[in-house]
């Protein structure tokens, strides 16, 4: 299992998941979605995993309504501007290969680790 965790710093759903697989002793890798966003091609992974990008987009954020996302017609435009503001993503984002989940989904993430003691 190569568990990566997208999330903010100051998340309480990223240190949820965090916590979750540190107490099964699982190894992850934590990337501050802020500080380094994310690269398109494990967006792309991750957008396929969830079923969309709209599944992916945060809109209570400060970010959606002051860069008017609700407003962008054309989704590569609102692609683009999701890759350039990490902060319109949800967190956190939690990924296992070509599985990924977005918030806090402690029931997915325990069928991955069944599956991998099973």
């Amino acid at each position: 299992m190569n568990i990566q965790i997208f999330g903010k710093t100051k998340c309480f759903d990223t240190k949820k998941a965090e916590r979750y697989f540190k107490e099964r002793k699982i190894k992850f890798q934590s990337i501050d979605i802020l500080r380094y966003g994310i690269s398109k091609g494990e967006y792309q992974s991750v957008k396929n995993a969830v079923g969309g990008m709209d599944n992916l987009i945060d809109v209570k954020s400060k970010e959606y309504e002051s860069l008017h996302i609700q407003y962008l017609s054309d989704k590569s435009d609102v692609e683009e501007r999701l890759l350039d503001n990490p902060a319109l993503f949800i967190t956190p984002i939690v990924r296992n290969g070509k599985k990924a989940t977005v918030g806090h989904r402690p029931d997915v993430w325990g069928e991955w680790v069944d599956f991998l003691e099973g």
